[in-house]
């Protein structure tokens, strides 16, 4: 029934919604009043960055997505055909089309409709906008003030993909309302009044388009984060959207404080959004319950249990204050909370932007060691030292995504990621690309490119769609035997009705590492386990075993039950070799090691041996640079 209404009012908004002669502009108010005081009281080395990023864009660049934008004249930065414009393909999406008459799910022919809309979210904007306030540069205001009358003369509502997704429409929302609030009296007249409409439009548009049910994940809380915050530039209260967004925030982040989506990138930029909410609430003096805090408080704990840069599941980058590219987002993010709620957590980079707004933890906190399973969103880690190597392990237990379509998991059920010395060795294959990926969108999110077991090249979860899956496995966690020789057990059925077969996977504490038992409860039969090497580290084989290097040093050993092992890089087709995406966009080349037998009840046995550090290498080498 809700698609039929949202359809009924798709028909209805193309003959009546369009241009801005319908939009009026309002008076503005501030939503985050204290934040240019605190701007100005920035670090030199976040003054610095700031600068840096401000200059790229006064200089016509433009990086995302592993993409870079065709630099602009610096007297001419937003031409009308930048909003349109893919950079990886060179064509131009429609302009004056009705925003739901352009087919950006289905068709690739222009290109993904992502790099579009990266650039359409304006988050240059802030950064210009507080470079403008640190330095007063004329060059800024100019930039800002073109960029607004540019996107607002060809974006009228609803026209151009720029409309097409809620999410966006909160996005570029989110950036025009910090843009203002930093850059005070140096935006106002004209180009405040066109943000003024943009905002009206936005808000009208989100209310009657928002996402729900299937479509309820990290676009909800962009949509109610967006509402909320125009509504306090308006000066509303916007009680609808606050009570929502306390509603969703106990949906996504989960009690134990990982993302339900089952990505942690994910999961950090639900819990951006949210943090802006509570920080403008706190703002206005008035506070979100406790239950708001108390989940992004378990959301900071999380992350420090995790890896740097830990992945699993889809990440397209997305974020909603940033300078551009990141080192350690969910970092960031983790420590912008813990700053903003007076508690310890971890320190964020010198050049951090978002500390400057949220405030620095109030102590560093460790990295914990030890077991740590998340019950509600099925991972286990673990951290500790094995022959002088600094480890980091996690194992996937968890449900195939959020919600009935789980848009953003990947078939990874009982999959094994391993960081040496504080790099990935074993690693999480990435995401690559969404709507241009095409059969290589659903290899990366398939059972044969994780580290776990695939019977007959197929996945666990049958894929139907660049977003849907059909068929969805079921992952359970059986047990978990606390340290010193800890011990965990998970199995799940997304073979049983095709095959026959459980897969169930052990994995426990040996004297020199960690082994990796894989069982098919039921019916025995020819499966292949997949160890996918992260970019960088090479794999030589010699007999039944498989030594691991990174550069010339050995890491670690795999020993396999026997000689059918296969280690391959790279290809041109899915499965023919390795393959890695580091960064939305981007992928490499890299060793897949895949042992093919038969696997039963009994197991097959896969031994991970770590090799002790050479001199002046790995935890030596990173001990004396955290002295130093």
């Amino acid at each position: 029934m809700h698609r039929l209404v949202e359809h009924q009012r798709k028909i209805v908004s193309k003959y009546r919604d369009g241009g801005w002669q319908a939009v009026s502009a309002r008076a503005l108010n501030p939503v985050f009043p204290q934040w240019r005081e605190a701007l100005l009281k920035a670090t030199p080395a976040q003054k610095e960055a700031i600068e840096r990023a401000a200059q790229a864009a006064l200089q016509g660049r433009f990086y995302a997505l592993g993409a870079n934008w065709p630099v602009r004249d610096p007297e001419h930065l937003f031409p009308a055909e930048f909003w349109r414009l893919d950079p990886v393909t060179g064509t131009l999406w429609p302009a004056e089309t009705y925003t739901f008459a352009i087919d950006f799910r289905h068709s690739a022919t222009r290109g993904d409709i992502k790099y579009v809309w990266e650039a359409n979210r304006l988050q240059y904007l802030p950064v210009l906008a507080a470079y403008l306030a640190l330095t007063g540069d004329g060059r800024a205001q100019r930039a800002i003030k073109a960029a607004i009358a540019s996107w607002h003369s060809a974006n009228p509502p609803f026209r151009g993909v720029s409309w097409a997704s809620g999410i966006e429409v909160a996005l570029r929302a989110i950036s025009l309302i910090v843009t203002l609030d930093l850059a005070g009296d140096g935006i106002g007249g004209e180009s405040r009044d066109q943000v003024s409409q943009i905002l009206a439009a936005s808000a009208y548009w989100l209310k009657r388009f928002p996402s729900a049910y299937s479509s309820a994940n990290n676009h909800l809380v962009a949509e109610l984060a967006g509402e909320y915050l125009i509504g306090l530039a308006f000066g509303e209260k916007a009680a609808g959207p606050r009570k929502a967004l306390l509603e969703e925030t106990c949906k996504q982040i989960l009690p134990d404080g990982l993302g339900a989506e089952q990505s942690p990138t994910y999961g950090a930029f639900s819990a951006e959004m949210i943090l802006l909410c509570v920080a403008a609430a706190k703002a206005k003096d008035a506070p979100f319950p406790a239950d708001v805090t108390t989940r992004l408080a378990a959301f900071a704990d999380a992350v420090n249990w995790l890896p740097k840069n830990a992945s699993y599941g889809d990440d397209d980058e997305g974020r909603a204050l940033t300078l551009g590219n990141e080192d350690d987002y969910i970092g960031s993010i983790a420590a912008a909370i813990c700053g903003f709620l007076g508690r310890p957590g971890p320190v964020p980079d010198t050049d951090d932007f978002r500390s400057i707004f949220f405030g620095a933890p109030a102590r560093f906190l460790p990295k914990p060691t030890g077991l740590k399973t998340f019950a509600h969103g099925g991972l286990s880690v673990w951290r500790g030292a094995i022959n002088g190597r600094e480890i980091e392990m996690m194992f996937d237990h968890g449900p195939l995504g959020y919600l009935s379509i789980a848009a953003h998991g990947h078939a990874d059920a009982l999959s094994l990621t391993l960081f040496v010395d504080g790099e990935p060795v074993l690693a999480d294959p990435g995401t690559w690309a969404y709507g241009s990926g095409g059969v290589w969108r659903d290899w990366f999110r398939s059972t044969p490119a994780h580290n776990t077991l695939n019977i007959s090249g197929k996945s666990q979860s049958i894929i139907s769609g660049k977003f849907n899956w059909s068929h969805k496995a079921a992952a359970t966690l059986v047990r978990a035997d606390p340290e010193p020789e800890w011990s965990l057990c998970a199995r799940h059925d997304g073979y049983e009705g095709r095959f026959a077969a459980v897969h169930q996977r052990i994995l426990s504490r040996s004297p020199d590492g960690i082994l990796v038992i894989d069982q098919l409860l039921g019916k025995g039969q020819e499966a292949e386990v997949v160890f996918q090497l992260a970019a960088g580290i090479q794999a030589r084989l010699d007999g039944n075993i498989v030594t691991l290097m990174r550069h010339t040093e050995p890491l670690l050993t795999i020993r396999f039950p026997d000689h059918a092992i296969d280690i391959r890089a790279g290809g041109d087709e899915p499965g023919r070799g390795g393959w890695v995406s580091p960064r939305f966009g981007q992928r490499q080349p890299a060793p897949r090691i895949a042992w093919r037998g038969t696997v039963t009840e009994a197991g097959s046995s896969f031994d991970i041996s770590l090799i002790a550090p050479q001199t002046g290498s790995g935890l030596e080498r990173r001990s004396r640079q955290a002295q130093d």
